[in-house]
């Protein structure tokens, strides 16, 4: 690439021990890095790239306020432009750029091209129409899908799993209550299942509708869920669930109706409270709206108001397209980047660490949350990960700024101080009964419940996982703590049952097993276990065997539908990073592997020190939603970069090219 240095003798240079050439190009692309990562620092001190997700939010916001009535005919247009511009070759959409065509995501956009005005003879509705009868047809999608159709009468209420209100009314300690399910389900349905109970109805022109999607009629296809072959299983347990609650609601049989919509209503709008919107997610978000709708809010309601206001904030808009975020990442985002940076030798009393440090305190969480039901001994203390979101801190995050602040001195030293400590104090109260870390809440495992009919966006639950565990041992890894105390064994042990017989470990918040095996590599160098232990080899030796001949290493979303492809995908910045970072964790700091991998990265490097990466390497909900951070292809290879020249140097420091840097200017 123009402007990059020439990478065509590093192996050679490498191979021989001629390292002087390759190291001056590292650090030079590290200086270059830190300085583009600088760059994009907000004045208040933060760091927050775009979050980008599939069409499925462009389709809804169309879908959110055609039912309404509200928004910029302008805005819905642009949507609409973004959505056919993102249209897959086959006539359908994909969950992740380059992903294959998914049924759900295709009718969504479907509907939502045609709320928005175009015709079923358009070129690009004729050949979704075609895809979507390939991949099964309406009667395919997921449950939020249908519902949302079923607001437009286009699909039948009664066929759609039933989500009553009532089940806010389950107490704590019932078998299955709210409480049971993961955050972000908690977030979604709550407000869902006051829309199921008042089945909004928006009548729109027939041109409009999706009856073509349905050839033989609406009134002629079986839009039901289908039984399990096997009379007796947990599917078919909830159905029979599922069907006597439509039967109730059929003949009226209500008698906590009203409770439970008033507590649904009261939970929902304690939680708007201290966040950008209800869980500050996108679903959640747009389900609260017409929730406050449906119970009878105007649209001049403060609460309605502020409701929307938070939502459109989402948005970003330029002169042709306009395209929706699932949430923002500020937290995640400044505090990955103070790492990096710290990491890469910048002077932790460095005022813009500093900066960025002091906005990053003052977003502790002071008050307890949904986390607290299953946790209730435990102080608050944690993080989350957008602007503000009292009520959901999670572990990841908490962990994650805790390592940023470990490069950076505040001031007040003591305010810092006291302020990691009860980070550390309420993550290691979150750890569960088998020893792993969750991200959101404590033991939250009852795998039962992903038979749930209403389950099938696959995130009903949030069990504990190896990427966030092995973060976690990094953390408390910083602040001093050892393998000899009984938490840190614990997770050893939950991260060393749930390798993967090929050696690698599999990745819940990233993509995937490059991800996973990077992260519990670097949690258990942290806490200084041999490298030659046989895990960690077997995890390093996954790693080599998986490398792209152009030196990089890439996975794509498809490994969490297809483990056979695991490991498997072009490569990108990102990836190549976390693979270089993992061989390193594991002592593999001489081998070719490793060379090829940096040499990947000063190659694909641009002149302004930044990396492009177009694909997705971020996960949301395996199989169904999936994330493109943007900032993803700038710090994890700065933080590769600099952790490969602290291996040439022989030395902790990197040197800092940039003399202003040190300056503190």
């Amino acid at each position: 690439m123009e402007g990059s240095p020439d990478t065509s003798t590093l192996i050679p240079q490498m191979r021989f021990g001629k390292i002087d050439d390759l190291k001056s190009r590292v650090i030079a692309a590290a200086d270059a890095a830190r300085k583009f990562l600088f760059s994009q620092q907000d004045e208040q001190g933060f760091w927050c790239g775009e979050l980008e997700a599939d069409t499925t939010l462009e389709s809804d916001y169309i879908l959110l306020h055609t039912l309404l009535g509200t928004g910029s005919a302008e805005r819905m247009s642009k949507a609409a432009r973004y959505v056919l511009k993102n249209q897959n070759d086959d006539g359908g959409w994909s969950l992740y750029a380059g992903g294959l065509s998914n049924v759900s995501a295709t009718v969504k956009a479907y509907f939502g091209l045609k709320l928005a005005g175009y015709p079923q003879e358009h070129p690009a509705l004729v050949k979704a129409r075609e895809r979507i009868f390939q991949l099964g047809g309406v009667t395919a999608i997921n449950t939020f899908t249908k519902i949302y159709l079923c607001f437009f009468g286009q699909y039948d209420y009664d066929a759609v799993p039933a989500i009553p209100p009532e089940i806010v009314l389950f107490p704590k300690w019932f078998w299955f209550n709210i409480y049971e399910i993961s955050a972000w389900s908690r977030a979604i349905l709550v407000p869902l299942s006051i829309a199921y109970a008042k089945k909004p109805f928006k009548k729109i022109p027939a041109e409009r509708g999706i009856d073509e999607l349905f050839p033989a009629g609406q009134q002629h296809t079986s839009m039901h869920l289908k039984w399990d072959a096997k009379l007796i299983s947990w599917r078919n347990f909830f159905l029979v669930l599922d069907r006597l609650t439509h039967w109730m609601e059929r003949v009226h049989v209500r008698p906590l109706r009203s409770i439970a919509l008033r507590a649904a209503e009261k939970w929902m709008l304690e939680r708007f409270e201290m966040s950008d919107g209800l869980g500050a997610i996108y679903p959640a978000m747009m389900n609260a709206i017409i929730a406050l709708r449906c119970l009878g809010y105007s649209v001049d309601d403060p609460q309605f108001i502020r409701a929307m206001d938070e939502f459109e904030a989402l948005g970003i808009e330029d002169e042709e397209t306009f395209r929706m975020q699932p949430c923002k990442s500020p937290v995640w985002d400044t505090a990955y980047a103070l790492f990096a940076l710290g990491e890469s030798g910048v002077p932790a009393i460095e005022p813009r660490m500093v900066a960025a440090a002091e906005w990053i305190l003052q977003k502790q969480v002071t008050h307890k949350g949904d986390w607290s039901v299953k946790n209730p001994k435990a102080a608050p203390g944690g993080w989350y990960f957008e602007f503000n979101n009292e009520f959901y801190p999670d572990v990841d995050d908490t962990a994650m700024v805790n390592l940023g602040l470990s490069q950076v001195e505040h001031p007040n030293g003591r305010y810092q101080h006291e302020t990691v400590q009860r980070a550390t104090d309420w993550v290691l109260s979150m750890q569960c009964k088998n020893g792993g870390f969750a991200s959101f809440d404590k033991d939250n495992d009852r795998m039962v419940f992903q038979h749930i009919p209403f389950a099938d966006h696959n995130a009903m639950l949030d069990p504990p996982t190896v990427d966030i565990t092995g973060r976690v041992l990094e953390m408390l890894a910083a602040y001093g703590y050892s393998s000899d105390e009984v938490a840190v064994k614990r997770a050893i042990k939950f991260i060393k049952h749930e390798q993967e017989p090929d050696g690698s470990w599999f990745g819940r918040w990233g993509v995937n097993y490059v991800y996973g095996t990077m992260q519990v590599l670097r949690g258990l160098q942290s806490m200084g276990m041999d490298y030659h232990e046989p895990c960690i080899q077997h995890g390093a030796e996954w790693l080599r065997s998986i490398q792209n001949p152009d030196g990089g290493w890439g996975e794509t979303c498809g490994s969490y539908d297809d483990a056979t492809i695991k490991g498997i995908g072009p490569s990108t910045p990102s990836q190549t990073a976390w693979a270089v970072l993992g061989l390193l964790a594991a002592s593999d700091t001489r081998s070719d592997s490793v060379a090829r991998g940096v040499a990947y990265l000063l190659r694909t490097q641009k002149k302004d020190g930044s990396w492009d990466e177009p694909v997705f390497t971020g996960t949301g909900f395996p199989r169904v939603f999936y994330l493109k951070y943007h900032m993803y292809r700038q710090y994890f290879p700065l933080l590769a970069l600099t952790t490969y020249a602290k291996v040439l140097t022989g030395s902790p420091e990197v040197s800092v090219l940039d003399p202003t840097l040190n300056a503190g200017i």
